[in-house]
């Protein structure tokens, strides 16, 4: 697929909103990703999925994401690859794998994610990976959004790199006219 498909592919599925956004990292933004959108289409989602898999350098014998974005992901990218998918979800506020999920010492993870901005969540579920005795050597997104700006300590493979303008809340031009919504998953 052409980056203009896969972008289409986006907008079809209203997964580009425009507006006035508050994102997760805080700042405020006059486009959303919201990935939920076209990953709730299983052939969208594989299709996506398996262009980014193009993409990979390493083999792996798991696949983490954090939830909630990465749950989706990481199933598909996992069934693609024919390996176990696992993700990582808050418990008291930091990131752990719950649920009796394990990853053995030694394992090789990839970890994915739908969108990052700030690689916040991701670097956190490579925190847990790591604790556990999971050796990650790169990080997966449909859609990088950090413009090289993020917290990740791995490389990051991508499928997508979009660039959104972006704002400190206190420097906002949009907070003049509109107030900032928060759809994403940790507004729940």
């Amino acid at each position: 697929m052409t980056r203009d498909e896969m972008i289409q592919l986006f907008y079809d599925s209203q997964a580009i909103l425009k507006g006035h956004f508050q994102l997760t990292s805080g700042k405020h933004a006059n486009q959303y990703m919201q990935c939920a959108q076209v990953l709730k289409y299983p052939d969208r989602a594989a299709l996506l999925i398996s262009e980014l898999k193009g993409k990979l350098a390493g083999n792996y014998d798991l696949v983490v994401g954090p939830a909630i974005g990465g749950i989706l992901v990481s199933y598909e990218m996992a069934r693609q690859l024919g390996v176990p998918a696992l993700f990582t979800e808050r418990e008291n506020g930091k990131m752990a794998l719950r649920r009796g999920f394990q990853i053995q010492p030694g394992q090789r993870v990839l970890v994915v994610e739908d969108v990052i901005t700030t690689g916040g969540s991701v670097q956190e579920a490579i925190e847990c990976v790591v604790d556990a005795g999971g050796i990650v050597d790169e990080a997966a997104v449909l859609v990088d959004r950090s413009g090289g700006n993020h917290v990740l300590q791995v490389p990051v493979t991508s499928l997508l790199e979009i660039q959104l303008a972006t704002y400190d809340p206190s420097e906002c031009p949009l907070c003049a006219t509109s107030k900032a919504i928060k759809p994403g998953s940790r507004n729940l």
